[in-house]
């Protein structure tokens, strides 16, 4: 249980969610507004989680390789996951189907399309290259449990990049 392997598999479903919302009648409020519950749940829990339990642990990653792209990386992740918190929150606050819902939804899309590709591309491959399958096992359990523990939710907290890799450094 490779936590690389979680990451890539969750980023595989909310690709997939998103798609399926593209699928529905726009008029079908009743499951896009479904389809959107799962989905922004997966968003926001799949966040926590990386922040609980990857990318402290990349960070640490940084200081042993004496490379601060790390701490860029994180910054720019945690920075993402806002924004990605901001578009789930802007649809919250809309009727389902309407074009205010609809800009909360592809806001946070696009906001998770460039986090997913920076991360696969960046700090998973780091992991891969640099962290053990032992640890990366360890960290994957524990990722696979926060996010069941967490399967209705967590609260939607924005966070400062910079005072979170301060408090995780």
């Amino acid at each position: 249980m490779d936590i690389c392997e979680l990451i890539l598999s969750d980023h595989h479903e909310q690709r997939r969610m998103f798609a399926m919302l593209d699928d529905v009648a726009k008029e079908d409020t009743k499951t896009l507004g479904a389809l959107w519950k799962r989905l922004s749940t997966m968003l926001e829990v799949h966040a926590q989680a990386e922040e609980e339990l990857f990318y402290p642990e990349l960070l640490k990653l940084g200081e042993r390789l004496h490379d601060d792209a790390e701490v860029e990386e994180t910054e720019d992740a945690i920075g993402d996951h806002n924004d990605i918190r901001d578009g789930i929150l802007a649809a919250q606050d809309a009727e389902v189907g309407s074009e205010a819902w609809w800009k909360g939804v592809n806001d946070a899309r696009e906001a998770n399309d460039e986090h997913m590709g920076e991360e696969e591309h960046e700090g998973l491959k780091e992991f891969r290259e640099h962290v053990d399958l032992e640890t990366r096992h360890r960290i994957g359990v524990a990722f696979a449990a926060y996010e069941a523990e967490h399967v209705d939710g967590v609260p939607i907290v924005d966070k400062d990049p910079e005072e979170y890799v301060r408090d995780n450094s």
